[in-house]
């Protein structure tokens, strides 16, 4: 019991420093620099073809996209290694994904999608109205009805999101956290967090913590990747949070990031989707944002470790 307090009380005063830095201390895991290792997940894959366009399939620009990623991280950033969660036309469920960027002890998690409206958009306009009889209880009646003039048109739907996992799933990010614990602390930390129940106010307000902080360095990566679009002319429909749908996102320990790099639906952006130049284009932009980001972290790190 005595052990049990005592790594409690080292807890919390890691956690004091903590909050006041909220950045990683000497507790957590050693690290030589600040991003080493990336998961890029092509999303969907096999079965699962994702959004459709025209004549091409979400699965396989994302798998495109992805593999020029990481060929662009490899040459620019050759100090981060680059895990793939695939790398040929096949499915994997959402939670092996997870399992294997956590598996691969991954500093971040990025997925890339084609965002989709649909290929036609329905448009109605009412063109006057018609006279028509109908029968009740026996009596014949008329009234007016409106005309409805219907057509379609191509879908115009274009732009680029960047998603974080929605706030109201924070406790499924805690869980993760909790599985896979060494990802970001050293074995002496570990050890002393398996002495102490599960329920200790300070090993959940250190789930919590470190939930908030992967939270904010998820936010500022999405923005960064959107603005990054803005510089090369690309419509950005802005980083955001979505409560349902990415639940690979909540479910990696480490921050993590689903960018819809345009609409598929869209006869144009599924051509520039398509194209060698497109898709290039893409992963310049979001290796110009991991640029930003990793510098970011550094200049933290930099500025948590330097002493007078």
């Amino acid at each position: 019991m005595t052990r049990g307090k005592n790594a409690a009380s080292l807890l919390l005063t890691f956690i004091a420093l903590a909050i006041c830095s909220f950045a990683p201390v000497s507790s957590l895991r050693s690290q030589k620099q600040s991003l080493r290792r990336v998961v890029i997940d092509a999303g969907h894959g096999g079965k699962d073809f994702g959004a459709g366009g025209a004549y091409s399939h979400e699965k396989d620009v994302a798998l495109a996209v992805a593999l020029k990623l990481q060929k662009t991280i490899n040459n620019e950033m050759s100090e981060v290694d680059v895990v793939m969660t695939r790398v040929t036309d096949v499915f994997d469920n959402p939670r092996i994904k997870a399992e294997k960027a956590n598996d691969a002890k991954g500093d971040l998690f990025i997925s890339i999608h084609c965002n989709d409206a649909g290929r036609f958009v329905q448009h109605k306009e009412p063109i006057g109205y018609k006279t028509i009889t109908y029968k009740r209880k026996g009596k014949t009646l008329t009234k007016k009805v409106m005309q409805y003039k219907y057509w379609t048109t191509p879908s115009t739907a274009k732009g680029t999101e960047t998603y974080i996992w929605g706030i109201g799933k924070d406790e499924d990010k805690e869980k993760a956290l909790k599985e896979n614990e060494d990802l970001y602390m050293d074995s002496s930390m570990a050890k002393q967090m398996r002495e102490i129940e599960s329920g200790d106010p300070a090993k959940v307000l250190l789930y919590s913590l470190k939930t908030q902080q992967y939270a904010e360095r998820s936010r500022n990566l999405a923005l960064t990747v959107e603005d990054e679009f803005v510089k090369v002319g690309r419509v950005s429909r802005e980083a955001k949070q979505r409560p349902v749908g990415i639940w690979v996102l909540q479910a990696v320990a480490m921050p993590a990031i689903l960018v819809e790099t345009g609409f598929i639906s869209n006869p144009e952006e599924e051509d520039y989707l398509n194209s060698e130049k497109g898709q290039q284009e893409i992963a310049d932009v979001i290796v110009k944002a991991l640029k930003r980001y990793k510098y970011s972290l550094d200049k933290k790190t930099a500025g948590n470790t330097a002493h007078p």
